[in-house]
């Protein structure tokens, strides 16, 4: 009879309850959102398979494979659709048609409605597009190993794409090989509760007042690397949270507080690996041949721990673009394969007791406090004035003017050298921002940010009595811009990339910029038409804009007053838009009309 005194031994791996022939096993889940069997001793007979099928007890003699060190490829899939909607380079899938193709079955994680994770098996192909991606929460596996087994012995191709720990219950539960199976293992860190993940979308909910319709972890639209959680609501607004700042990523990543505890010492690193295949993100510290194929798209690593998955790689090999690679780089990238996560950042206990009685936020507040110890703000303030110094390029006048905004202005509000909340000057800038005028700082704003090193274009900002500007998150003014903001005006803009030369902003009522924004080159956003009455009943003057998050303003886009652009748009060049456009659509000409929907595309 399996009995768990200590957490640390349980994964959760749910394979004592499916052989269980008598149902006398359940699992409940304590206040961290982690489950654990409990044993109805009135059901028990006391037969042991429990224990025979547990992963944690035989983790040793688990551990074996046909190569005691793997074969190792980097690779992405040559569809550029499919990998724009994987997690890494697209392996998975590739894995998985090839399956379906032989009218096979593909097992692994989706979400559930309310993106709880559960394991599933289809021989569906439309079934792929819940399957893929990591989901980076445990799993409920509740009858899988039934049902795989039962696929398995009516001769049936199994594709199983799971955590170390549950392939190595599947192995256990099997207790034995079968030719009609391939394992396919993530490369884990660890693996984190979904109570807490719950929390984190109530609080975004509750942000953003409307329901979480849609979950992508790792999204490629700000690029692969910033490891961007995707949320979408009911009501249209999209969350993008890169991983400086989304609170669940970083209690993950830093916090090391939401992981199960069989993860602070997991059995299955290091190397032989138990599936045929393990894959992963391809991470590196040094350059490489494989190296040259990342192109923040999403690059996978695969481990071949077995002549199958050896074979059956092959077989998929040419719906690839692949390179073999050393299993020192990828380990170096991925450290999680042999090494363990560090201890906890505070109290496990008291983290999961502010969680039951706290809001989210509060609680991820309280574990990256925005106080910082002494040392950190004297670096941060260094670093502020090393970069104001290059951004001048070493020029006296920029420099002065850098002092009298940041810390005399009255205008200009929030700045805080320690926290890298300053107005960055470059060597050409006009600047005309009125003393009755306000400026907030809720981030750093680089003025006149330039590619050429010898540029004397002027990058100008005129800010009239009573005008406002903004700035939530660190942005940049590229050379050449010229931001006028009347005494009626509010300008608002969020963080993201740099705009591009030339880049004009009349300001009379509201205007917002949201996160991620792109812009291209003599792009000009206006909500007015100058102070111009024209005799048309209804007429206005001026009217609020709008763009949204990771729209793309190409080249000599005009957008005029009252034009809302939702999320993800991208406006083609030389286009006037006189009217509000969709989000994910492709809209070009004078006026701007839609010619694509439902695009997607990265920075």
């Amino acid at each position: 009879m399996i009995t768990i005194k200590n957490k640390a031994d349980c994964c959760g791996c749910n394979a004592c309850g499916d052989v269980c022939a008598y149902r006398a096993i359940t699992f409940k889940t304590d206040i961290e959102g982690f489950w654990y069997p409990e044993v109805d001793t009135s059901k028990c007979i006391g037969c042991g398979l429990c224990e025979q099928v547990c992963p944690m007890i035989h983790a040793e003699e688990l551990k074996r494979n046909d190569f005691e060190k793997p074969e190792c490829w980097v690779a992405n899939h040559k569809n550029i659709e499919v990998r724009f909607d994987s997690t890494s380079g697209g392996m998975f899938t590739a894995f998985a048609n090839a399956i379906y193709k032989d009218g096979g079955y593909v097992g692994g994680a989706i979400f559930n409605e309310d993106f709880s994770v559960k394991q599933l098996i289809s021989n569906n192909p439309e079934d792929l597009k819940v399957l893929r991606n990591t989901k980076y929460i445990q799993s409920d596996s509740q009858g899988f190993y039934k049902e795989v087994k039962k696929l398995l012995i009516a001769g049936e191709q199994v594709l199983i794409c799971a955590l170390p720990c549950q392939v190595a219950a599947l192995k256990a539960y099997l207790r034995k090989g079968y030719e009609n199976l391939i394992t396919v293992d993530l490369f884990c860190r660890g693996i984190n509760s979904p109570k807490v993940f719950r929390k984190f979308l109530d609080y975004l909910e509750s942000k953003y007042n409307s329901k979480v319709v849609y979950v992508k972890p790792k999204s490629k639209e700000l690029g692969w690397k910033k490891l961007t959680l995707k949320v979408v609501f009911e009501n249209g607004e999209t969350y993008y949270g890169t991983h400086d700042i989304d609170f669940f990523t970083k209690a993950f990543l830093q916090s090391n507080c939401i992981t199960r505890p069989s993860c602070y010492d997991c059995p299955f690193k290091g190397f032989p690996r138990i599936a045929d295949i393990s894959i992963g993100d391809f991470w590196y510290r040094r350059p490489s041949e494989a190296a040259k194929i990342d192109d923040n798209m999403g690059t996978s690593a695969l481990l071949l721990n077995s002549q199958k998955g050896k074979t059956f790689f092959e077989k998929v090999q040419k719906k690839l673009k692949s390179v073999s690679a050393d299993l020192d780089i990828i380990v170096e990238g991925n450290p999680a394969l042999v090494s363990n996560i560090g201890k906890e950042k505070m109290d496990r206990a008291t983290f999961y007791d502010m969680l039951e009685n706290k809001d989210f936020g509060e609680v991820v507040n309280t574990l990256f406090p925005e106080k910082l110890p002494f040392k950190q703000k004297c670096i941060n303030m260094a670093k502020v004035m090393v970069h104001q110094l290059r951004f001048a390029q070493f020029h006296v006048k920029p420099m002065v003017e850098f002092i009298k905004l940041n810390f005399f202005h009255k205008g200009i509000h929030n700045v805080s050298l320690a926290h890298k909340r300053v107005i960055y000057i470059s060597s050409y800038c006009d600047l005309e921002i009125s003393p009755k005028a306000s400026l907030v700082l809720k981030g750093s704003l680089e003025i006149g940010r330039s590619v050429y090193k010898n540029t004397k274009t002027e990058t100008r900002i005129r800010m009239q009595p009573g005008a406002k500007f903004n700035l939530d998150g660190d942005w940049s003014l590229g050379y050449g811009g010229n931001i006028e903001i009347f005494s009626t005006g509010e300008l608002t803009v969020k963080r993201g990339p740099w705009t591009n030369i030339n880049f004009c902003v009349i300001c009379q009522n509201k205007i917002l910029l949201d996160e991620w924004a792109m812009i291209g080159r003599d792009v000009t956003i206006r909500d007015n038409n100058g102070g111009h009455d024209v005799g048309i009943y209804g007429y206005k003057n001026s009217l609020p804009v709008k763009i949204g998050k990771h729209v793309w303003l190409t080249s000599g886009v005009t957008v005029m007053a009252g034009v809302r652009i939702g999320d993800g748009a991208i406006v083609g060049a030389n286009s006037v838009v006189l009217s509000s456009l969709p989000a994910h659509c492709v809209a070009s000409g004078f006026p701007a009309k839609v010619t694509q929907e439902n695009i997607l595309w990265k920075m």
